[in-house]
């Protein structure tokens, strides 16, 4: 059994984990953080960089050289309700250095902020290297358990936090109870190819019956089908001629694009939760990000709420740790910054997946527009309130260390 020593170990090198360690190591603090891939490419992930992502990119003096990497942009947001389009969404009135959102593959961000992060002489990057268990000590965290490329190990460390996701192992290890809220429907992701005559653009569309989401990535269309939960195997039952009539009933200007979608080897399941923990810690152990509060694929608000919690998580632990070890009502400190913004932002996916989605699915028809949709189209001032919430999100946090 190996035996390492840091100051914060962190479970998790997803964008919640690399941005927390990276803030942390910036102000001097030993970081090592975990991940359980050899790299971060995985197709389907979060890819949607919202303007307050990119307004903590310029506080960190990172921007310019972050947009050189490739990036699609998009200013606008719209939706098709049968036959009529509707814009629902503009966010050239942010007050942010970056007034839209960056498309980019997130293997392509996390590649970004490991490579600044390993530049700092405190920060330790373990890939291939997954978190198992918590080492508890008199009712204290005090590291990891976890198993890389060389065989078991322990981490021993001042602070442990949990950014290992939505399935996380730490926070299930920890006693802390988890309260369900629901969704009721899963997401099937997939990809149509782009021509030049289509839309630069988030699109969203609903008819008869199917919801589908299209977001710009440049030569392709990321694409995401809203299905009933727990219909897939019924979906493949009916065969890959049976999905390709839905998709071609729903995909609008892509239609005639159907057809590339060959295989259902090309589609892939994101069963959808959402939840909260009552309580996002314990001595010695920290959670944020999906592992403190799965979110709905509604508004793609889930990467960057998760970068939210790490730079709260940063600005209210990074002077304390350089003191001494956090206490829990340090910890505590981090929920209250962040647990109202996460209410709120998941009151508004449950409000819309009940509302909207499930309404959708169930009657197997075009729904009516909703009046405030119609607004929107008629007094695009409206249009700026959306943009903020999704773009910004309540109480949106700024690098302060």
């Amino acid at each position: 059994m190996q035996t390492q020593q840091t100051g914060v170990v962190i479970a998790g090198g997803g964008p919640a984990g690399m941005m927390c360690g990276y803030l942390l190591a910036r102000q001097g603090i030993a970081v090592t953080v975990l991940e359980k891939h050899a790299d971060f490419l995985r197709d389907f992930r979060g890819d949607t960089v919202h303007p307050s992502t990119l307004q903590v990119m310029h506080e960190l003096g990172v921007l310019a050289e972050f947009l050189k990497l490739p990036h699609a942009v998009v200013r606008h947001v719209s939706i098709d309700i049968g036959e009529e389009h509707f814009t629902v969404g503009d966010f050239s009135h942010l007050p942010t250095a970056c007034k839209y959102i960056a498309l980019m593959p997130q293997w392509d961000f996390l590649d970004f902020l490991a490579g600044k992060a390993k530049a700092l002489p405190n920060f330790h990057l373990m890939m291939s290297t997954e978190a198992t268990g918590l080492i508890v000590e008199d009712g204290d965290v005090r590291g990891i358990s976890a198993r890389g490329p060389d065989g078991a190990l322990d981490i021993r460390a001042g602070l442990t936090i949990a950014a290992d996701g939505r399935g996380s192992t730490l926070r299930d290890r920890s006693g802390l109870r988890l309260d369900d809220i629901g969704a009721p429907f899963d997401v099937l992701w997939m990809r149509l190819p782009r021509i030049d005559s289509d839309p630069v653009d988030v699109v969203g569309r609903i008819q008869g019956g199917g919801f589908f989401v299209m977001i710009y990535r440049g030569d392709y269309w990321q694409c995401a089908y809203i299905i009933a939960k727990g219909s897939f195997d019924a979906i493949k039952t009916e065969g890959i001629a049976a999905f390709q009539d839905s998709l071609r009933m729903v995909a609008g200007f892509a239609a005639d694009r159907a057809g590339t979608i060959e295989s259902f080897d090309q589609v892939k399941l994101l069963t959808v939760a959402v939840n909260r923990l009552r309580q996002w810690a314990r001595p010695g152990l920290l959670c944020i990000g999906d592992a403190a509060h799965a979110m709905s694929p509604v508004g793609g608000v889930g990467i960057n709420l998760a970068i939210q919690d790490a730079v709260a998580a940063s600005n209210i632990l990074g002077p304390v740790l350089a003191k001494g070890p956090a206490t829990l009502a340090d910890l505590n400190r981090v929920q209250r910054r962040r647990e109202f913004p996460t209410r709120i932002i998941q009151g508004f996916q449950v409000f819309v997946q009940n509302r909207v989605l499930t309404p959708a699915l169930d009657l197997h028809r075009t729904p009516k527009v909703p009046g405030i949709v119609r607004l929107m189209n008629a007094w695009p001032l409206l249009r700026r309130f959306p943009a903020r919430f999704i773009g910004l999100g309540p109480r949106p946090e700024h690098v302060q260390t």
